[in-house]
């Protein structure tokens, strides 16, 4: 039992005690991982500190002193105590429950985390989330948030330990009845005599601009939609996109599933604009409880649903 953080009498109280349970010094020291002169040391200068004598020594066996006999009672309550505590600190670290704050963009936490949290949950009943839909860089601080999911540059989200879970694309999509209907375009730059379905930040205000990038290697391709539809739920837009509303552009993560399963049809994917990071950040550079850990953990085997990696 460690006692470097108590007061000095309370220390060397716990050592008196060491000694009288041991029946020597000598076992006392070896039990407790010091020297015999250390633990003889400490128990005199207790005595000192107090002005009485605590033990009777001989050379083959100690006795208690009437003061020692009474000051052992509180001895051992003390110790008692500090091994309550001691578990109990133990059993918190080892249980690893609690609630953790996690924010994520709506997209992304109804497409990816959502889906699988259920089943994590059930896993670890222990743990208490707490899911904040945002789109926009949030004071993980002020907010109480213990981890956060973004994409894009880190730029304004400074002070931050960043961990990237993946890459992923930005890929324009229509369902196979608009493109029978409508045929696809074979250059952004043909977009504009299609029907788009746009999305509208509802953190900035602003319609979603679409980019690509030349295949001919002559840079990258700013598309600003002129949408007939738009939403500012990513999945709404997902929607009109998959009944044949129109042409959007979506992350993989949203737009994967219906991709795999035929409901939409990638286009322009020659001109596809270069993975963009998604990344995990939390405020600290202090290892998180072993809470956060565990949900950290499930959070990193999200993107392999979408991505077949994590990186």
């Amino acid at each position: 039992m460690s006692t470097t953080a108590l007061p000095p009498d309370l220390s060397r109280l716990l050592a008196f005690v060491r000694v009288v349970e041991a029946g020597s010094f000598a076992e006392a020291a070896r039990r407790a991982g010091t020297t015999t002169s250390a633990m003889s040391k400490a128990v005199a200068r207790f005595e000192r500190s107090r002005g009485m004598r605590l033990l009777h020594r001989s050379t083959h066996s100690l006795a208690l002193t009437e003061e020692g006999d009474r000051l052992m009672t509180a001895g051992r309550a003390l110790a008692e105590s500090l091994a309550r505590v001691q578990s109990a600190l133990g059993e918190v670290a080892l249980d690893g429950g609690g609630r953790v704050r996690v924010t994520a963009p709506a997209s992304f936490a109804r497409a990816c985390i959502l889906p699988r949290l259920p089943a994590f949950l059930r896993e670890r009943p222990e743990i208490e989330i707490e899911v904040k839909f945002r789109n926009e860089i949030l004071d993980l601080a002020a907010e109480g948030v213990d981890v956060a999911i973004r994409s894009g540059p880190l730029d304004r989200a400074p002070g931050h330990r960043a961990r990237r879970l993946c890459t992923f694309s930005w890929i324009a999509c229509a369902s196979p009845a608009y493109l029978k209907a409508r045929g696809a375009p074979a250059t952004p730059y043909e977009l504009s005599a299609h029907d788009h379905v746009g999305f509208r930040n509802p953190a900035s205000g602003q319609i979603l601009a679409w980019r690509f990038a030349d295949p001919r290697g002559k840079g990258a391709v700013r598309i600003a939609p002129k949408p007939r539809h738009i939403c500012d739920d990513a999945h709404a837009a997902l929607a009109l996109i998959a009944n044949g509303f129109g042409v959007g552009w979506g992350p993989a993560w949203l737009v994967h599933d219906d991709l795999r399963a035929g409901r939409l049809v990638e286009v322009l994917a020659p001109w596809r604009a270069p993975a963009e990071p998604l990344w995990m950040l939390r405020t600290s550079d202090r290892r998180p409880p072993l809470r956060t850990q565990r949900v950290m953990s499930f959070l990193a085997t999200l993107p392999a649903a979408f991505s077949g990696k994590a990186g």
